[in-house]
């Protein structure tokens, strides 16, 4: 398998990082103290962070420190529009290696636009080019004594005519199952656990989860929106917790390592910084 744009990497690392924590976590404790922990995130626009010409559209991975405790520092590096093929082939992996340390956790989530098979530079099939590159995650996180956890791509909100919430990933999921089942790594199934959610809440309930706007009601959308894929700030926040909890009960996280899980989280919590 050819990853022939690396050579990208060095322009890519000038674009933002979003890194949810103190100076003391994320490189040691004040006065050489202990190092606390990161949690990487490689994936694409559904948990990326989003600024203030994006809002109110927020990724989950915006809300994911809102569940941690301790000394847990979260590096988003998800951007939008990536695939597992794209995010090597731009570099952006071996970013975010550079940043891996000894025991920290490299969370990957792709399938969106993996399943863009139109688009040869993103595109991949589900049971070889998907998990070949998917195994270089695993594979850079090993070398460096991190832990990798893969994890199948959130639903969107689709729905029959009967109220019956539809899956929309093919085989990704199941191509990922099969891998973290060959690789024995840690696989948190979102794409699972948020379709049973989506089904729970129904088509009226989860339109307030997804980047559903009147027109007027956002000046970054003055004609509003329908996004089935993208979240709001109720639904990023939603996706997290089920993300926190769902690390927690696989022993990814132990209970130290989180908090608030069923707390209530306002979304005023939730905000946009300028773009760099």
């Amino acid at each position: 398998m050819s990853l022939t744009r690396r050579q990208t990497a060095a322009a890519l690392l000038a674009l933002p990082l979003a890194l949810t924590a103190t100076p003391a976590l994320a490189h040691g404790g004040a006065g050489g103290g202990p190092r606390g922990r990161t949690l990487h995130i490689a994936g694409d626009s559904t948990a990326a962070q989003k600024y203030a010409d994006a809002a109110p559209e927020t990724g989950w991975g915006m809300a994911l420190p809102f569940f941690l405790g301790g000394p847990l520092a979260v590096a988003n590096h998800a951007v939008n529009g990536r695939s597992s093929r794209s995010f090597v082939d731009e570099g952006r992996l071996t970013a975010l290696l550079d940043g891996v340390r000894p025991g920290d956790l490299v969370l990957v989530q792709f399938g969106h636009n993996d399943e863009k098979t139109e688009d040869p530079a993103r595109g991949t099939d589900p049971w070889t080019t998907y998990q070949e590159y998917l195994r270089l995650y695993l594979k850079g996180a090993r070398e460096r004594r991190a832990r990798p956890v893969l994890i199948t791509p959130v639903e969107r909100r689709r729905f029959a005519d009967d109220g019956t919430a539809r899956p929309t990933h093919g085989e990704y999921p199941a191509a990922m199952r099969a891998l973290a089942a060959e690789e024995r790594v840690p696989l948190i199934d979102v794409q699972a656990l948020s379709l049973a959610r989506w089904q729970e809440l129904g088509p009226d309930g989860t339109e307030a989860l997804f980047n559903w706007l009147e027109p007027g009601a956002s000046p970054n959308y003055p004609d509003g929106r329908q996004d089935n894929t993208h979240f709001r700030p109720a639904g990023a926040i939603e996706v997290a917790r089920t993300t926190a909890r769902a690390l927690l009960d696989a022993r990814v996280l132990a209970p130290r390592d989180v908090r608030g899980l069923d707390a209530h989280v306002p979304e005023r919590r939730i905000t946009w910084p300028q773009p760099a």
